[in-house]
């Protein structure tokens, strides 16, 4: 059906003659993406304009719902979307993936967006960025009479993170719910902790800390540092290599718990038995 819908004819089209219908739904790196078509050409030459004005439908990559398939980062892809929509940027507080964004915009070639999120350069040479307007005003308020902008805004940090030092301790618990089958008579080949995810719940600085490219990010994206979440989860479902994630970072294991369920694959007792299990290890850093 999605197939169908992105190669209908003109006459569906946002813009007279194009073949694109004026609805598309995009897979941005497994996020899936819906919106118009003159949202994605709105920035002549850049990246999107050039796919979805001067290819064909067949010529671009799609997934097997027939979405058209973009391999890049599928979180911050909706930053991008909001760029494309009205050609102004607004960024949430406490915003961590500035420098990754801004490489995106580069692929995309969104060049005004990328000028916009690479640091500034001061009248005396000196680098900042803005993070966002609350810390801004801290910077100015901390300034001091030479006028160095780059020490005002490490003093500000320095101000606004009285807690720095409590935040090199605290807690961090790791979660999996497994599974594993054991066959008839107890079968050797019996298929052992199918780990389907590694949940991570913490404070958010402490958990980007230690797990940082690792961490998935995408069902609590917006969470400043100071706050704590339940809800990210690793980008990969090996527990031992979470285990020495937390240990490079001078953690340790304090407790953990489990809880386990059994039952049939059928109504036969002799069948498979399938064992589902939640288990949760509780990690310390003093």
């Amino acid at each position: 059906m999605a197939l169908a819908d992105t190669e209908r004819a003109a006459s569906g089209c946002g813009d007279s003659g194009s073949p694109f219908s004026e609805i598309i739904e995009l897979n941005v790196g497994g996020q899936v993406y819906v919106t118009r078509h003159k949202t994605l050409i709105a920035v002549p030459d850049s990246l999107l304009w050039n796919m979805f004005s001067k290819k064909s439908p067949k010529e671009l990559a799609r997934d097997s719902k027939g979405r058209f398939f973009l391999d890049r980062d599928g979180f911050l892809f909706r930053y991008i979307l909001d760029y494309l929509r009205d050609l102004n940027l607004v960024l949430p507080d406490y915003f961590p993936e500035k420098s990754r964004l801004q490489r995106e915009a580069d692929f995309f070639l969104l060049r005004d967006l990328a000028k916009r999120l690479s640091p500034r350069v001061s009248k005396d040479n000196s680098i900042s960025e803005e993070i966002s307007q609350s810390d801004t005003e801290d910077g100015a308020q901390c300034c001091s009479s030479s006028g160095e902008p780059l020490r005002a805004l490490s003093a500000s940090g320095a101000m606004r993170s009285p807690s720095l030092d409590s935040r090199k301790s605290g807690y961090i618990t790791v979660g999996y719910r497994g599974s594993y089958t054991i066959g008839r008579d107890i079968q050797t080949d019996a298929k052992f902790r199918r780990v389907a995810r590694i949940t991570v719940c913490g404070k958010t600085s402490l958990a980007k800390e230690v797990f940082g490219e690792t961490l998935n990010e995408s069902r609590d994206p917006d969470r400043p540092p100071e706050r704590y979440t339940s809800r990210y989860y690793l980008k990969y479902n090996f527990l031992e290599q979470a285990f020495d994630k937390l240990t490079e970072a001078g953690f340790h294991m304090v407790a953990c718990s489990s809880t386990g369920t059994c039952a049939y694959t059928s109504n036969d007792p002799n069948e498979d038995k399938i064992w589902t299990s939640y288990t949760e290890y509780v990690f310390c850093r003093e």
